[in-house]
């Protein structure tokens, strides 16, 4: 097949790593894949070098931004239904918000039925301002009907949308996203080496958070609790993986509480190095607000790790709670604290809910899963619409 993935920039995050390992997946199996992005722009760093060297094409619409600029939105749904004309693929595949709005309304304008669109994450939510959720949702109600199937990371972010009106139910299927399972099960860098290496001792208890220093990803959650569990418990540490706007911010507040000592805050890393920073845990939490499916979380599980997370959006179908992990009520400090300290307590529960994560999140999360059910719905929206499929290696599909 000839696919075109659209996605809005290749910051380092879980979306676009998501649909990086799609990409490079389809493009192994033989599929002529052409990944359309624009700028990596913001302090998160860029996966632009690794797209380029997937052996796919990469094509960058600079007018492509993350923020709602009318004038480049325009200009770069010109260039995009341009690049559709041009390429004429079989399946348009977009992703998250932005490039999902424009790059349906793109495939619509070059005359093309079979598009997919992957929802990573909501940006429609009780989080954000009321009007950015208004227009949001307006756009995505107009969108929908573009859409041949939309594809969510977990069943909440479908169960979202049709709350909000957002497309009809069998345009829905659930698709976890896929990671490359074994730096996680098997690091690179051995667990007591990175932890040497990072200032550790043995003794110490280290608490992860794998996350953009950024509103609502819940440092500041944290912090608030961070106080109490270091008088309770003083061989805990932090482990920060992530850089951000709010670096200097979290830092001064640390300095205030006087517990600097007490966290480590690696910055920016390529993502080849967060699995063997995540085997240096011994518990992963993630406070974050908002998510679609946090690639955090399945991550840990395979590392063996235990997870706390908010229970909002797809969390609980990352992590099963009070098996691999707990899952608490929303923005509480106090169960936030309560289930640190709980699973510091206890060394015998953490070891178990590591080995039932990691079972887990092998059958669920592995990249291979992913990339063979994506290719399954491609044949079966190709095969609706009457497309001829005698070039395509049937067999791969199963």
């Amino acid at each position: 097949m000839k696919i075109v993935h659209i996605i809005t920039r290749l910051i380092i995050g879980g979306a676009q790593e998501n649909t990086l390992l799609l990409c490079q997946g389809q493009h192994q199996r033989g599929h002529e894949v052409t990944l359309i992005t624009g700028p990596a722009l913001g302090p998160e760093g860029s996966l632009m070098d690794r797209a380029r060297s997937g052996g796919y094409r990469v094509i960058v619409v600079d007018e492509m931004r993350r923020a709602v600029l009318p004038i480049k939105d325009w200009l770069a749904l010109r260039r995009l239904t341009a690049l559709l004309q041009e390429i004429q693929p079989d399946i348009v595949h977009t992703h998250s918000s932005k490039a999902g709005i424009l790059g349906r309304r793109a495939a619509r304008r070059a005359g093309l039925g079979a598009v997919v669109h992957t929802i990573h994450g909501l940006a429609f939510t009780a989080s954000t301002h009321p009007l950015v959720n208004w227009l949001y949702e307006s756009l995505e109600r107009r969108a929908a009907p573009l859409t041949s199937r939309i594809v969510c990371v977990a069943d909440a972010m479908r169960d979202q949308s049709l709350a909000a009106g957002i497309g009809a139910a069998e345009q829905y299927v659930t698709i976890y996203s896929g990671m490359e399972t074994e730096p996680f099960v098997n690091p690179p860098v051995p667990r007591q080496q990175v932890r040497r290496d990072l200032g550790f001792s043995d003794e110490d208890i280290v608490i992860g958070t794998i996350a953009r220093l950024f509103d609502l990803k819940g440092h500041d959650d944290l912090l608030d609790v961070a106080g109490h569990l270091c008088r309770q418990f003083p061989t805990i540490r932090f482990l920060w993986v992530g850089d951000g706007t709010l670096r200097r911010r979290l830092v001064d507040r640390m300095h205030q509480m006087g517990l600097r000592k007490h966290f480590v805050l690696t910055g920016m890393v390529p993502p080849s190095r967060v699995p063997e920073l995540t085997g240096a845990m011994d518990i992963l939490v993630h406070p974050s607000r908002r998510e679609g499916l946090a690639r955090a979380l399945p991550q840990a599980a395979l590392a063996g790790i235990p997870s706390i997370a908010y229970d909002v959006d797809g969390n609980r179908e990352a992590v099963i709670d009070g098996k691999t992990g707990l899952i608490i009520p929303p923005f509480d400090s106090g169960q936030l604290g309560h289930a640190i300290s709980m699973l510091v307590e206890k060394p015998a529960l953490r070891q178990q809910m590591g080995q039932a994560g990691r079972e887990f999140a092998l059958g669920r999360f592995d990249a291979a899963v992913m990339v063979e059910a994506l290719e399954r719905l491609y044949h079966e929206i190709l095969e609706a619409r009457g497309h001829a499929l005698d070039s395509c290696d049937r067999s791969a599909s199963g």
